[in-house]
Parts: C-alpha cells; structure tokens; sequence
C-alpha cells in the first residue's frame, strides 16, 4: 500500500574518398571544464584496436563531442561522423573542421548507416565505432530533460526529430508496461512499486519535468548508498524513447555488413543490456561452424563473417577512472570481418 504522503509530495563538402570508393548512466553530474563537450573514453585503446590507416574510412557512428573522432583523424583515417544529436553535430563540425575532406558529418542514427553510407556512394567501410551511452553534455543541459539532478522537461530524445519522449511513456503507459520497462530496461528491483506510485501519482499531478518525477521515486524508495534512487528508471525511460537496445541490434548487423576484409568493429558499452548484446552478436557472428545434437554432422553457420580481437572486454585503467569517472563501466569489445 503506498503513503498518500508519498502522493501528495513531490553536419562538409564531399572527401576526396567518397569518389573514389574505398575498399572501406547518470550519477551527479561532474564539474566540467567549459570547453570540454565530452571526454572520450579508452581513447588509447580504441585506437590501437581499430588499427586506421591513412586512407581508410572509419564510421565513428557515435561522435558526440568528436573525441574519438579526432584521435582517428590524426591517426590519418578518414572518417565519417554520425550522431543523432543535432547539438554533437554541430558541435563536431565546428571543431573538426580543420580537418577539412578527410571528415564528413551527419545527422543520422547509427541504425541508418547504410542510407548515409548509400547517399555518399560508399560501398565498403575500413572500420566502425559505437561508444554507446549518453554523452557528459547532454546530461548537463537541462532542457534535454536527461538529468534527474537539474530539472528540465521530460524528453530524453536524443534526436528532437522523433516523436516519443519520456513525459509521454510516464503519463500514458500502463501500470503493468511501466513495471515491465523498468524491470527490464532499468533492472529496477521495486519496479512494480515505483510503477504503481507513477499511475497513481500523475492522475492528479500528471509528470512534465524530471525533478517531481525523480523526487517522488527518491521518497518511495529511499536512498541508500552513491547511487540516486531515480537512476535506473530514468536509464530506463532513456532507452525506451531512444529504442537503444533495438537500434544496436539493427547498427551492430549494418556497420558489420559494410565493412571490408581486415576491418575492424569497436563498440563501447556502458551496462550489462547492451554489452550483452555485443557480445552475443560477436559470437554469434564468430562461430565458423555449428553443432547440435539432433544433426548428423556440424554446419557451417551462415552468420560467420567476424573473428574475435578481444574474448574479454578492454576496461579503463585505474588511471582513466581516477580522471574519468563515468570509465568506471565502460567495456570495449572488437571484432574483425573476415
């Protein structure tokens, strides 16, 4: 039964590559300094991993600040920026225009690479990265509804362009779809309790900013520990607005399919949902041969198109996170085409 009191509270001119076709989690928000955007993690690692070359492409399909994207230009790739915010693209742009042909920029979901790739006559790819997650500025900004620290309108769209938003889920999901979404998503233990306290809740009070939202789960279910109470449901609402999980399922199968013998596929995972989807995909994707009981002899398995660079997940330094504390679970896994 709930407390009644806990109711009534509360995107360049086309690179010269293009036509030539290459064979190509929220805690307290940190203070940061002004001009960083967003520090990229395993910055070292990711680089030597992808191995780029000059002359090659790279897809970094999730530039954000253009950390990575940066570290792989100046290794003397040429690469393909996208991100699905248009604040990360502009942003990009601006800060590697220096770079002049050898980047291009676009606002575009990872799931939609081959339409970008199709648009600028790229046929094959020399390597792809995914470093998934929400970035340092967008929690920062308020307005982007992100943040259950800073109170802003529940959105959480990464992409403005789409139309589900946080506020929207929370106001006109079923108690029983709130409860499966942050059991699922968030790996929320009360769940049920928090889904039950929303329904009741936004009858009167119907939720349109983070702080109310974020408050009255806090009152529900206490703190305890680091970690805000909210954390896990609004990771939740997150990846639902966004379709997270369903778009790494669709970008892992797209990059991979693009990429040319030799080249190599980094993706920087943030929890155990989409790690666990990475790393399945891998092995799936890495299995020469299959066996089951029932047949008389092993298959060849019709997915086999990658080789494991990495059988265990790349993890910070204990450097990196003393520097950066949103490294601390981060996991890096790569595959190469075969």
């Amino acid at each position: 039964m709930l407390d009644q009191n806990v109711i009534s509270t509360l995107f360049f001119e086309r690179p010269a590559w293009v036509a030539i076709d290459p064979l190509i989690l929220e805690q307290e928000v940190h203070e940061m300094d002004d001009f960083v955007y967003h520090r990229p993690v395993l910055e070292r690692e990711v680089v030597e991993l992808l191995e780029p070359k000059p002359g090659c492409l790279i897809v970094d399909a999730t530039c954000g600040g253009g950390g990575h994207t940066e570290a792989l230009l100046k290794s003397g790739a040429d690469v393909l920026a996208l991100d699905q915010d248009p604040d990360a693209v502009e942003h990009a742009s601006k800060q590697l225009a220096r770079f002049g042909r050898r980047i291009a920029v676009r606002q575009a979901n990872f799931r939609h690479a081959a339409s970008v790739l199709d648009e600028l006559g790229i046929r094959i790819i020399g390597g792809a990265l995914l470093d998934l997650g929400v970035s340092s500025r967008q929690l920062e900004n308020a307005e982007r509804g992100f943040s259950f620290v800073r109170n802003g309108p529940l959105d959480m769209r990464m992409d403005p362009r789409t139309q589900l938003t946080a506020a929207m889920i929370v106001n006109e999901y079923s108690e029983e779809q709130l409860t499966r979404l942050f059991r699922e998503l968030g790996e929320e233990p009360a769940a049920r309790r928090i889904a039950s306290l929303i329904v009741k809740m936004r009858k009167t009070f119907p939720f349109r900013e983070t702080l109310p939202l974020a408050r009255a789960i806090e009152k529900l279910v206490g703190r305890h520990g680091r970690h805000h109470p909210a954390t896990q449901v609004f990771q939740a609402l997150r990846m639902e607005v966004n379709d997270e999980l369903g778009a790494l399922e669709e970008g892992l199968r797209v990059l991979t399919a693009r990429l040319e013998p030799g080249g190599r596929i980094a993706v920087i995972a943030f929890h155990s949902l989409e790690d666990r989807i990475v790393k399945n995909f891998f092995r799936d994707h890495s299995r020469e041969w299959l066996d089951r009981p029932e047949w008389p002899a092993p298959q060849r398995n019709p997915d086999y198109d990658l080789k494991l660079i990495t059988p265990k997940p790349v993890e910070p330094t204990e450097e990196e996170q003393r520097a950066n504390p949103r490294s601390r679970s981060a996991k890096l896994r790569v595959a190469e085409k075969v």
